[in-house]
């Protein structure tokens, strides 16, 4: 489907020079001389590579077809995360290459987006938002009075954020998966 290149957005996917390239970031210019142009960050699906592009305005980039599925996570092993649908009950796996460090973030039975092209699986998309437990914090200083004071923690699955200080070990929090910051105690 080709569409023109200022209707461009973070996290579509592209098919552009032989290749499917996921949109990092994008920046709409127009400056005062000369005509406007989209300047994007891209990501290669397939060699993992990055890709700084100036579209034109008047130009159109093919947007890729892609068919979005919900998925269940049931477990990892060495090399591979696998994955349950929860109306058939049909199982895949992904390489640990496809799922990346959002692997980290996977807790069983999560539900994630899976995106397919011609039936291969090309990338997950998290929810926004998770649930996780506080492993290990740092104890808040008596007289940190200024409220944009963070200090550093570590979650039960191993990623490391900032939290306020009334945050204690053991709490449970909900972190965004987008920006990896924490959202709010639970």
């Amino acid at each position: 489907m080709k569409i023109n290149a200022t209707e461009i957005r973070v996290g579509m996917i592209l098919e552009y020079k032989d290749d499917l390239w996921e949109i990092l970031k994008t920046n709409h210019v127009k400056p005062g001389k000369g005509g406007a142009f989209t300047q994007v960050e891209m990501k290669s699906l397939l060699k993992n590579t990055k890709l700084n592009e100036r579209f034109r305005s008047s130009e159109t980039v093919e947007k890729a077809s892609i068919e979005e599925e919900k998925y269940n996570f049931l477990y990892r092993d060495e090399n591979d995360f696998y994955f349950m649908n929860p109306n058939s009950f049909e199982q895949i796996n992904l390489n640990k290459n496809i799922v990346g460090n959002k692997g980290r973030m996977l807790s069983e039975n999560l539900e994630v987006t899976i995106n397919f092209h011609n039936d291969n699986p090309l990338n997950i998309t998290l929810p926004n938002q998770i649930t996780c437990i506080i492993n290990t914090t740092d104890v808040a200083l008596k007289g940190q009075t200024v409220s944009s004071s963070y200090k550093p923690a570590t979650l039960d699955n191993g990623i490391s954020i900032q939290v306020p200080p009334f945050i204690e070990n053991g709490d449970t929090v909900i972190v965004d998966t987008r920006t990896m910051e924490y959202v709010k105690k639970i």
